[in-house]
């Protein structure tokens, strides 16, 4: 019976139960009265989605935080996001080091797994380098947003509350705010965009590319060598951004942009572009833009962020290997290459794999929420943002979320999970177990395309 139990909790479905239970448990905290404030009513199904998309720092809400949460309940809200920014598993495992225990190989292929490497040797160093970053980039961040947010708010204590929270949520991609009105109050000011735009992109980039970057600047190592996920993963994520500012101006330059500055066009396109790709935080109303940019915002936050970051989406590295795998096929050649490696084929499949079960993943979401709210008035466009952000675990929303029936919100709660663990991690974690071929049948081939 133990046999059979332990075959059944293989790495992925624990990191996957893992995750569940960190949400029902954030929720119940949540739900308790002392977390809303006095006079709020919050029912359980409203906590429940609310932990959900902190633990998956994704940042689409039903109710407004900061009318709602007292600061116990915001402090369960950090740490819920917190939690989910970092990983369950690297927290579980920093928490049974300070205990001075061993992370004996079944904890070290967890943190793998959470993290999606593709193996464990080396991964407890990479699990303190991960914390060590990830804190220290948070705490300049409150420092800077706090020191400056002096000139908005009345009591240093309010100004380094709000500054230590929105650089929390702004690294982790959360999209979660305190003023009620996420970024909008700061839409002319370039400082704190910057500033925003700089903690999104060193959450999202990959916390592999910031070791590596920690390491090249410490110059201990001579022949350091940038990884060839780190040169993929970097140079897809910021070319992808140009694409995202360069469309944006493109799509709104005769519409929303119209009778606005230069630099106000730059800056709406600038962080709008930085935070549909797992950000979620806004510093207007999105529903404002035009039909052809909220599809190309929808698939930006569908990319999303690389592999091992706090950001959902297909990642990064996935649409590169796409990429250069058709390349690859156009010019006549069965080997995939960049920056002078071999990509694996593997990995190639991997690619193809998430991309399919993502478009098909998305499609039947879609088609569920429409069908969940027929009647209910709801443009299609406004359910494919609402799907691609919550499959994205971006955040931004044309404002329904609140008004969507239970099913829906159901549906976006799953959606939420599966792209906080990853499809690799998820597809993992259903798959039965693997058993050998006693005998194959003679191989044909069919017409493709």
């Amino acid at each position: 019976m133990k046999l059979g139990l332990s075959k059944f909790l293989s790495p992925f479905r624990i990191v996957l139960i893992s995750y569940i239970v960190a949400m029902f448990v954030f929720s119940v905290l949540l739900f308790l009265p002392f977390s809303t404030q006095e006079g709020v009513s919050l029912s359980y199904s409203e906590a429940l989605f609310t932990a959900v998309s902190a633990v998956s720092v994704t940042g689409l809400t039903v109710v407004n935080v900061s009318e709602t949460y007292s600061a116990i309940g915001v402090f369960f809200l950090a740490l819920a996001i917190q939690l989910g920014g970092i990983g369950v598993m690297t927290i579980g495992t920093f928490v049974w080091m300070v205990f001075g225990r061993k992370i004996v190989l079944s904890q070290r292929m967890l943190i793998m797994v959470d993290h999606n490497q593709v193996s464990y040797a080396g991964i407890v160093n990479l699990m303190r380098g991960i914390l060590i970053v990830a804190l220290g980039i948070e705490l300049a961040g409150a420092l800077v947003l706090g020191t400056y947010y002096l000139n908005y708010f009345d009591t240093p204590l309010e100004a380094y509350y709000q500054g230590a929270f929105g650089a929390l949520s702004a690294f982790t991609n959360a999209g979660f705010d305190i003023t009620g009105e996420s970024l909008i109050p700061f839409a002319d000011d370039y400082f704190v965009q910057l500033v925003t735009i700089l903690l999104i992109f060193a959450g999202a980039i990959g916390f592999p590319v910031l070791i590596e970057l920690k390491e090249y600047f410490s110059g201990k190592n001579p022949n350091f060598r940038f990884s060839l996920f780190t040169k993929i993963a970097a140079s897809t994520y910021f070319i992808v951004f140009a694409i995202g500012v360069a469309g944006l101006w493109i799509f709104e330059k005769n519409a929303f942009y119209e009778g606005l500055a230069w630099h106000q066009q730059l800056f709406y396109s600038l962080f709008n572009s930085a935070t549909a790709r797992s950000g979620g935080l806004s510093t207007m109303d999105v529903s404002e833009l035009t039909l052809a940019s909220l599809l190309f915002l929808s698939g930006l936050m569908i990319i999303g962020a690389s592999p091992s970051s706090v950001g959902g989406g297909i990642r990064t590295t996935t649409l590169a290997v796409m990429f250069l795998t058709i390349r690859s096929f156009t010019m006549g050649r069965t080997d995939v290459k960049a920056f002078g490696r071999e990509i694996h084929v593997e990995d190639r499949q991997k690619a193809f794999i998430v991309l399919s079960v993502f478009v098909v993943g998305l499609f039947m979401a879609i088609l569920m929420v429409s069908a969940f709210e027929h009647g209910n008035e709801i443009a299609l466009m406004a359910i494919i943002f609402e799907v691609s952000s919550a499959f994205g675990t971006c955040g931004l929303s044309m404002g329904i979320t609140s008004d969507l029936s239970l099913p829906s919100q159901l549906t976006l709660m799953l959606l939420m999970l599966v792209g906080r663990v990853g499809l690799v991690a998820f597809l993992f974690s259903i798959r039965g177990e693997e058993k050998k071929t006693k005998y194959k049948y003679p191989t044909e081939r069919i017409i493709i395309g």
